[in-house]
């Protein structure tokens, strides 16, 4: 299980945006065609986010040209260029499903007040630096032997007194 562990941590991108749900974003993806490769850019509202680690995902859902378009998003895929933050959307839901009914102004999220539109970035993994050869071969944990101290509870006995009525 470690091994696994280890395999995902490579694969993880340095620095992710903060994404939630209700946010208008901006997506730039890497599109191949034959041998040329481009960025191509989504815009539209994330409707849910998924998953964890390496497999989390996220969608975004425009309308374009009166025909809702919804696209999935790998967060840490080497397709995915860079993710902006347009707008900051107001979302009392976990699942914006509901606008997949909604067309027009209605198909919009509420924007948050006073909020400000700024590239917040979460640093997932820093660079890790190789260890000594000597620190390798030393197993992970270390035991010592355990410090047994030994408590004495000492009990008085005092006369009682017995009350006669």
């Amino acid at each position: 299980m470690d091994i696994i562990k280890s395999i995902e941590h490579e694969q993880l991108k340095e620095k992710v945006p903060v994404l939630d749900v209700g946010n208008t974003v901006r997506v730039h993806a890497k599109i191949k065609e034959g041998n040329r490769e481009r960025i191509q850019v989504f815009e539209g509202i994330i409707i849910k986010k998924q998953g964890g680690g390496l497999n989390e995902t996220f969608t975004v859902r425009k309308i374009s040209y009166g025909v809702g378009v919804e696209k999935t998003f790998l967060l840490h895929s080497p397709m995915v260029e860079k993710v902006e933050v347009v707008r900051v959307g107001k979302a009392r839901r976990a699942k914006l499903y509901y606008l997949r009914d909604r067309v027009g102004k209605s198909a919009r999220t509420k924007e948050k007040v006073g909020a400000r539109i700024e590239t917040k970035e979460v640093t997932l993994k820093e660079n890790l630096e190789e260890a000594p050869a000597e620190e390798l071969e030393k197993p992970a944990i270390e035991t010592e032997t355990p410090v047994v101290e030994e408590t004495v509870d000492t009990v008085t006995e005092e006369a009682t007194t017995e009350v006669k009525e």
